[in-house]
């Protein structure tokens, strides 16, 4: 990552100092020049990932399709929207940098009662010596508690009101990762940033972290007929495996709220009873679809949906509670 931002530094510069800069001074916000000066960086080394996700990817759905025919422009057009919102505005990025005071107060207020919060560094203390080696036990890490946030998305219902917007989507792009309700998505950053900054993953980790994350969830997404095979698929996540989680029928059923929960790692999945390694290539939604519900045909439509979907279950159990 230290790489990526050097060669990208001279724009990031430019771009800082023609644009940024100016509006900063005439909004007097100079006290965070420099968080924008890094903020800068990000949306610039965003914006390259999207375009290298899409010049490897979009090749891939043209293809070989695991659902061929004709896409709906207006559909994907909103995907796109989504992902350059989020993308670029970084926000499990937004939420590492401003959560770290807090959690940095909670663990002196626990130090000085003499409780120690563990970190994974505390705990294998090799991993000062190794940095290759330390990112990969913070992505174990990390993933370990992605899958089971993305289960409790399914299991709570007031989670699944607003994670709901993800799965109405019938057509997998590469550009479905990033279709989530405002609300879900900051529950998600926040979540996310939390759990780095209590088990201590250095910034520059948490950035290649939270890029390595979004580049395979925008590959498991895709609308590729893709299997990584007996062995591999073991391994990582593949468009096959997570189209099953995104399967009518498949992938909100049952006592666990469907199957392949797992972001990065199917270790998970199968560890906790809930993978589902399937060849197979099914329809894509929410069951009840099929029935003509609707949740939002365009980006407004689909947020609003969703809080009066948020809404009808809170007065719903407001009023359980008030009968009983």
């Amino acid at each position: 990552m230290h790489y990526l931002l050097d060669l990208l530094e001279p724009l990031q510069i430019w771009l800082f100092q023609a644009l940024v800069l100016p509006f900063m001074y005439e909004a007097g916000l100079m006290t965070w020049a420099d968080s924008a000066f890094d903020a800068t960086g990000i949306f610039l080394l965003a914006l390259l990932q999207i375009a290298v996700v899409y010049a490897l990817l979009r090749p891939l759905e043209l293809w070989y399709p695991a659902e061929a025919g004709t896409r709906d422009g207006h559909e994907v057009r909103t995907d796109v929207y989504y992902t350059l919102f989020y993308r670029t505005g970084a926000l499990p990025l937004l939420f590492f940098v401003t959560l770290g005071p807090a959690i940095d107060a909670i663990q002196i207020n626990l130090r000085a009662r003499d409780i120690i919060p563990p970190n994974l560094e505390d705990l294998l203390p090799g991993l000062n010596n190794s940095p290759l080696l330390a990112f990969a036990c913070y992505v174990i890490a990390i993933d370990f508690f992605e899958y089971w946030r993305h289960r409790f998305q399914h299991q709570l219902n007031w989670w699944w009101a607003l994670h709901a917007v993800h799965h109405s989507q019938q057509q997998l792009s590469l550009w479905t990762d990033e279709r989530n309700h405002l609300v879900d998505g900051l529950i998600q950053s926040v979540w996310m940033a939390t759990v780095a900054q209590i088990i201590g993953v250095p910034g520059t980790h948490f950035i290649g972290i939270v890029f390595l994350v979004q580049l395979v969830e925008s590959l498991s997404h895709t609308n590729v007929r893709l299997h990584f095979g007996r062995w591999f698929g073991l391994v990582l996540v593949s468009p096959c495996y997570h189209r099953l989680h995104h399967g009518i029928g498949i992938g909100h059923e049952g006592h666990k709220r469907g199957c392949n929960f797992a972001t990065l790692f199917p270790l998970w999945d199968r560890l906790f009873g809930t993978a589902n390694f399937s060849e197979s290539y099914p329809r894509t939604g929410i069951r009840d679809q099929l029935d003509g519900v609707n949740y939002g045909r365009g980006l407004l439509e689909q947020q609003l949906l969703g809080i009066s979907r948020l809404l009808a279950i809170w007065h719903a159990r407001k009023q359980a509670t008030g009968n009983n």
